[in-house]
Parts: C-alpha cells; structure tokens; sequence
C-alpha cells in the first residue's frame, strides 16, 4: 500500500489542550504550529513536545483534492555537486509539471538529525502538496504526521530502510558493485579492496554487497582487513587507504563507493608516492563532476542522480492526482563509465 496519506485525519486534542499541556497561551501555541519566528526557543520546545505527545493534528489549509503548484525538495545539505544534480533534474520535471519548487537545505536538526516538528508545520502554513526527500532520515511520528495530514511524499535514495508503503526512487547499487569489481577482477587485480560508506546506509550495503558477489562468482579469495568503512567523506577515506596500503599485503586496486571518497583515496596514494593507475587502480561510484576534473580522471559508477530526481517529482505529481504507483521502490539502472584510473596490476604491485 502507497503511503499517500489518504486516510481520514482522526480527531485530536484541541489548540486549548495543547496550550494547557505546555502551559502556554491559545495564541502563542497558534504561533508555533503556524511556524511563526516569534516564539522563544525553550517555549516552542515546550510547545512541539505538547503537540507530538497529544498527537495534535494540524488542518490542511488547502484543498488536498486538488493539485496545486508548490512541492517541496528537502536535500541533505547545498554545498556538493550531488545535490546540483538533484536539483537539476527536479526542476527540469518541475517545469514539464507546471510546478513551483521550495528547496530546504538541511532543515532545522535535532540532536538525532532529523527535522524538526517547526519544519513540518511550516510545510502545512505556506500549502505546500507534496515532499521530496533526499538522503533523508525520518522518524516514525514523522511519517506519521505526513500522512496525517494527507501529504503525499517520495524519498529519493533513501538512506535507510523504509517503513512499507513508502515510495522512493534509488539506483542499482548493487549492481553497481558488481560493475566495478568485476572490471578490476577483468583487469586482473586479484587483491580488490573497498571503502564504503556507512555500514548502516542502504546504498553502501548494496555496494559492498556487490562487490563481495563478484569476488565470489570469480573464486577470488575475500578478505575482511580489505572492506573498509567511512563516512562519504574525504577525510576517513584517506586514512582508510593509509591503513589499506599498511597492510602486509595491501591491495593492488580500490573500488571507493562515492567519488567524494575517492579524491581521499587519491590524496593518500599521493601522500605515499604511488601513482595511479601505475601503481595501484581506483574506481568511483556516482559520476560527479568531480571525477572527471581529476587527474587521472576516475573511472567509476555513473548514478543517475538527475534522472532518479526527475522520476521521483513524476511520481510525487501522480500521487498528488490521487494515483497509486504499481510498486513503492523505482531503481533505475547504473553504468560503469571508463577513465583512466584503471590498468592492470604492475609487476612491482
């Protein structure tokens, strides 16, 4: 079943009860739900914990029925060419759509890393119909206010796995694992080694998980020391490959699961004197420009970014006309685009 928020919104507490629960006045409870500014932190803390404990439920202030011009596009942060991407393919399918887009970067966290209650309330205030989350982390009560309040939203590569129902839109990452390692194992690198991301991330699972199966159906020999987790960032990615090339027998090729990753596995082999792809091979994951303004450019695993955007807004725009999607998870296809970060071992590796 889609989640698309088209139960009924049960009765709730009233604005009064929320206020006596927070012991604040009716007004400056409206303030908070209605996303005002005006409202002091540790009185609107009070206030949203009231409302998430009653289970408050704030009404549409637009006509759900009806599909208006405004969606939203959550993105984890602005300051990376991968959410670039994201945003160039929501608005290419925007425009098609007639639709206006408000972009929220990062959001108002809490502790956890979630949005914040004020967010969601804002959301409902300014009428938007629609919500596109990418890498996105949502806790239960914030599925279940969305669908409270009859919002219908997509995840676009979700970070975690998903409650049932929940549409998104993602990329063969396993596949993609397989992919990279087996033009590596093609090459005839026998000694593959991988940095991934989170070990609790879908994506990086899948990745690792690929390049596991490959090494597998190849008979090579797999070896822990030689999967390494970071955190799709530069910085643990270079000191992983420091502690790789540390190795007794280090590896002869690296299959690093975002290229944001692999300019830290290029900054360490750098720091160490080797050469790539002399001395050792690397391969990337989501074809960012990046990988193509290094040098040597990077071989790696073109992701979809600006495609799995664009199917997400469709989707989001069919939900919004009441329609159900035939399955709740879209992966679309990746491909391994070939670089000169590649060659066969050397006879000194």
């Amino acid at each position: 079943m889609v989640r698309t928020g088209s139960a009924s919104v049960a009765a709730g507490p009233t604005l009064a009860v929320v206020a006596r629960e927070a012991g604040v006045s009716v007004p400056t409870a409206s303030k908070v739900v209605n996303g005002r500014e005006d409202v002091a932190p540790e009185t609107r803390r009070r206030v949203t914990e009231a409302l998430d404990r009653l289970g408050y439920v704030r009404r549409p202030r637009f006509d759900a029925a009806k599909v208006p011009g405004l969606v939203d596009l959550v993105v984890h942060s602005l300051d990376n060419s991968w959410s670039g991407a994201v945003l160039h393919g929501v608005e290419e399918a925007a425009h098609e759509a007639g639709l206006e887009v408000v972009v929220s970067a990062g959001l108002n966290r809490t502790r956890g890393g979630r949005p914040e209650r004020g967010w969601l309330d804002k959301l409902i205030a300014r009428g938007s119909s629609g919500v596109l989350f990418n890498l996105a982390e949502l806790s239960a009560s914030q599925y279940a206010w969305l669908d409270q309040h009859r919002i219908p939203y997509v995840m676009i590569d979700p970070v975690h796995e998903l409650p049932p129902g929940v549409v998104s839109v993602g990329a063969q990452n396993w596949q993609g694992g397989v992919t990279a390692t087996e033009h590596l194992l093609g090459l005839g690198h026998e000694r593959v080694a991988v940095i991934a991301g989170h070990r609790r991330t879908m994506c990086s699972s899948a990745r690792v998980a690929g390049y596991r199966s490959a090494l597998a159906s190849a008979g090579v020999r797999q070896r822990a020391e030689y999967v390494r987790h970071a955190g799709f960032d530069e910085t643990t990615a270079r000191l992983h490959t420091h502690e790789l090339l540390d190795l007794p027998e280090p590896p002869t090729a690296l299959f690093v699961c975002s290229d944001r990753m692999a300019l830290g596995a290029y900054a360490a082999l750098a720091e160490r004197g080797l050469r790539v792809p002399d001395d050792i091979s690397v391969v990337g994951f989501d074809d960012l420009p990046e990988s193509r303004w290094v040098a040597p450019a990077l071989t790696t695993v073109r992701q979809p970014l600006a495609e799995m955007a664009a199917t997400a807004l469709r989707l989001l725009v069919r939900m919004m006309h009441g329609e159900r999607p035939e399955g709740t998870r879209t992966e679309l296809s990746t491909r391994l685009v070939l670089r000169e970060s590649t060659a066969a071992p050397s006879a000194r590796s």
